[in-house]
């Protein structure tokens, strides 16, 4: 099927409420085109020069959303123009994040990401240095960046039991951070995990937000 038949597909399949980040990494720019001309404007991208390359000639209505991890020398590139920040996995980070903001006189959304996979080569937070942080005084210097919610990857494996208890995990932390530290800040809403494979089970879970690249552009090109 071509891109826009997927993406009609997955409109179907996905509940409204729950918003779809095309990943683009690898994709040709005339292949986001071929989405963003289906009405799709939530894209994601994994590596910083790939992204402003990309950002820097298409249509400037795509929200752009950074999925990968993120190196601090690289923060100052993406700032101007980046939707959403995934990845942030250290205070060291978020206070880069702040202040690259800061200089532009931004608010940056983010979310952080917990570690929540049997993979050692995943990056994120555990669950007490997730509160740690959000207690530290460092924390609360941070003026320029807004905690929109939580992201996670699961363990990459067939045993979608494994995949299901990570969700569900994660979906717990989501709730006792949310009740704990923004009780009243409606702008802590979004819980970023599933994926081509397991989009399904993580919006059984409680998932707000699917990041999916295989099901619209077709396999990944390796680099």
């Amino acid at each position: 099927m071509s891109i826009r038949e997927n993406i009609n597909q997955l409109r179907l399949e996905i509940p409204g409420n729950i918003k779809i980040i095309a990943i683009s990494k690898t994709k040709s720019p005339a292949q986001i085109l071929e989405a963003y001309n289906a009405g799709y404007r939530f894209f994601g991208e994994n590596r910083v020069q790939e992204l402003t390359e990309k950002a820097a000639i298409l249509p400037g209505d795509i929200q752009w959303h950074m999925v990968g991890h993120l190196q601090t020398n690289k923060v100052k590139n993406i700032i101007p123009f980046i939707s959403l920040i995934h990845s942030v996995d250290s205070i060291k980070l978020l206070g880069v994040i702040n202040n690259e903001s800061l200089k532009i006189y931004k608010i940056q959304d983010c979310l952080l990401q917990v570690y929540i996979a049997r993979e050692e080569t995943k990056f994120g937070f555990s669950e007490d240095e997730l509160a740690a942080t959000l207690r530290s005084q460092e924390f609360a210097k941070l003026s320029n960046i807004r905690i929109a919610g939580l992201m996670g990857m699961a363990t990459f494996t067939d045993d979608e039991s494994v995949v299901r208890e990570e969700f569900r995990n994660l979906a717990m932390i989501f709730k006792k951070i949310k009740k704990d530290f923004f009780p009243d800040q409606d702008f802590f809403r979004e819980l970023s995990m599933g994926m081509s494979g397991d989009y399904k089970i993580a919006i059984e879970e409680g998932s707000t937000m699917v990041r999916i690249g295989t099901l619209i552009f077709g396999e990944r090109v390796l680099q």
